[in-house]
């Protein structure tokens, strides 16, 4: 079995494509309990005029297409930043097995930092989580984004490579 460096690796690559898009760096990937990588995708609210079109949500959906099932059982979603509300009510109704992020999100974050609702007692489905694989690169490659938005800069990505 691959490592959770190696996947988060695969999601960071995600983030790139997304950058490259023009869009907020964030990737995803959805890893089956064989090791496959079923499902990936990267923020694209902005070309896809989608506000719900965030990485979990694309990997989701598209780990979801690929195996012909909504219920992702045994499966592990690699983020590179701290799922929204939005996001881990979708890993939570998707059954997701494990969630692996790297950066933490602290205006939005919905495992540690503004609230973790992962750790509710009511939900149905309990996700195991584990936070800050790679954190710093994904977090470099984000305030290297937002750094080069507010100075107006256009198509920045060479200058972002965390590589």
């Amino acid at each position: 079995m691959r490592s959770d460096e190696f996947y988060m690796h695969r999601a960071l690559d995600q983030a790139h494509e997304g950058l490259a898009s023009g869009e907020v760096p964030v990737g995803a990937v959805v890893v089956d309990a064989a090791g496959d990588i079923v499902g990936a995708g990267f923020n694209a609210p902005i070309s896809g005029h989608d506000p719900s079109a965030h990485a979990e949500i694309r990997a989701l959906r598209d780990a979801a297409a690929r195996l012909g099932n909504y219920r992702l059982d045994g499966c592990t979603l690699y983020v590179t930043l701290e799922p929204c509300l939005m996001c881990t009510g979708a890993i939570i109704h998707a059954r997701i097995a494990r969630l692996v992020y790297a950066a933490a999100e602290p205006r939005t974050g919905m495992v540690e930092s503004k609230a973790n609702l992962f750790a509710q007692p009511w939900h149905n489905h309990h996700v195991v989580v584990e936070g800050g694989v790679l954190a710093s690169r994904a977090s470099r490659l984000l305030k290297a984004f937002f750094e080069a938005r507010r100075e107006g800069v256009a198509g920045a990505s060479g200058a972002l490579d965390d590589t």
